[in-house]
């Protein structure tokens, strides 16, 4: 979509209508118009939700938010999910600091530092996020993009025999929040979260198909020897983290940024440590892939 695209909405958002730029040919939009801190009326958010069906991920500018304005926005798409970190929740459980700000010594957030390879959140689970927001409070001078990959032209761009050669098959995810991370070619400590999920997975609200794999969580494919499910990992990794598959935001203070787990990847840019970056996260609690 490369024209702005205009809704006639009512209700208590004004102006009445809401604009939608492309951030990407691949995936992304910004919704103009629209202030999240207010009551948002049925149409508007009819029209705000076929965006995000259509483009995956939404952004919202210089948006002044309160941690409740954020969940009561969520909440439109469905029960927030309880975040596995507890000690990094705020006042509502399903809202997680990300930050690598320490207050009398102690990390005020999750995932403080560094980059992160390409993910979907909470792919660990039975049932993982549908989507996350992430509102930016504090912002470093440089680093800490984030960027976004879509899943449906991974799929829908892989050759005919690599199709075929994951068709049907599971993959197992697993995430050890003890070290931040998974290592390539290390085996998942005893007892942290995993699970196996189709590697190809359906959206239930637009039918398409998506590449539900990613480098930082997916560990074995189902049926395979080690060595072969690994090169074809590897090969999966490498075809859906392609540049036209992606679009990379360069934050800004008051962004909010939401994406659609069942068919996006992210990940992120490395930044300064002793630059403050603080942003406040909420989960959608999503439905069992198939």
């Amino acid at each position: 979509m490369s024209a702005t695209q205009t809704f006639e909405v009512s209700g208590s958002q004004r102006p009445a209508d809401l604009r939608t730029r492309a951030l990407t040919p691949a995936i992304g939009a910004e919704i103009i118009g629209v202030d999240l801190s207010q009551p948002m009326s049925d149409a508007v958010f009819a029209a705000v939700l076929d965006c995000w069906h259509r483009h995956n991920v939404i952004l919202f500018r210089d948006q002044h938010l309160t941690e409740d304005d954020q969940v009561r926005f969520g909440e439109r798409f469905g029960p927030p999910a309880v975040s596995h970190t507890r000690r990094y929740t705020t006042k509502n459980p399903a809202v997680m600091l990300i930050s690598n700000i320490r207050e009398n010594g102690q990390l005020i957030g999750a995932l403080p530092d560094g980059e992160m390879h390409f993910h979907t959140d909470q792919c660990h689970q039975e049932r993982p996020a549908m989507a996350s927001m992430l509102y930016a409070l504090e912002i470093p001078s440089t680093g800490g993009n984030t960027l976004f990959a879509n899943a449906y032209l991974a799929y829908e761009t892989l050759p005919a025999a690599m199709k075929k050669s994951i068709e049907g098959r599971n993959a197992l995810n697993a995430y050890d929040y003890d070290n931040a991370s998974m290592k390539r070619g290390t085996k998942p400590r005893e007892g942290i979260p995993s699970y196996w999920h189709p590697i190809v997975r359906t959206h239930p609200a637009t039918g398409r198909k998506a590449l539900y794999v990613n480098r930082l969580m997916t560990v074995a494919i189902e049926g395979l020897p080690d060595a072969e499910s690994d090169a074809l990992l590897g090969a999966l990794f490498d075809h859906q983290e392609q540049p036209q598959f992606i679009y990379e935001h360069i934050w800004r203070p008051h962004d909010l940024l939401m994406w659609d787990n069942r068919c996006t990847l992210h990940a992120r840019t490395d930044f300064s440590a002793a630059e403050r970056r603080l942003m406040r996260r909420l989960t959608i609690l999503g439905e069992k892939p198939v």
